[in-house]
């Protein structure tokens, strides 16, 4: 079973006078969120989450359509939230079948990533978090084991 940490695909710059939440992606955003296909071809995908933000369901709402699911919008995968939440909400999933897609921003996954190197998830690979990047999340029990980090999905 593997959880699959998708960081929102580019959504342009910030507007301080806007509501962040209803942000959109931009082309190279939308871009991204299509290359998400291809790395999802073969994952046995039973759920997909999202941020309340425009940008996070849009990143996804591809990968949903072909997989003939519902996004379900997650406050613990919403900027600002607490790590802790979500690593609680991760650990749960992992004790049932099929994989989880979740889309997420630069400021929570990082997050929940140091706390599971504390706990001594290992990492394959390089780190990093960028817009439309993918952590692979591996479980054993309600344990995280493992990390890999996919930069650019669908990238040749």
């Amino acid at each position: 079973m593997t959880i699959y940490l998708v960081r929102h695909g580019s959504a342009g710059h910030r507007n301080p006078f806007d509501d962040d939440l209803g942000r959109p992606l931009d082309d190279r955003g939308r871009d991204q969120a299509e290359a998400l296909l291809g790395f999802f071809a073969d994952a046995p995908i039973r759920s997909i989450w999202s941020s309340l933000a425009t940008r996070c369901v849009q990143t996804v709402a591809p990968l949903a359509t072909a997989c003939d699911l519902m996004i379900d919008e997650r406050r613990e995968l919403t900027e600002g939230a607490r790590s802790a939440l979500l690593l609680e909400a991760i650990r749960e999933q992992v004790l049932l079948d099929g994989d989880v897609v979740m889309c997420s921003h630069g400021d929570l996954i990082p997050e929940v990533l140091n706390r599971l190197l504390r706990e001594g998830m290992s990492v394959i690979g390089g780190r990093g978090c960028e817009k439309g990047s993918v952590w692979s999340l591996e479980a054993r029990g309600r344990d995280i084991v493992s990390g890999t980090y996919t930069a650019t999905p669908g990238a040749p």
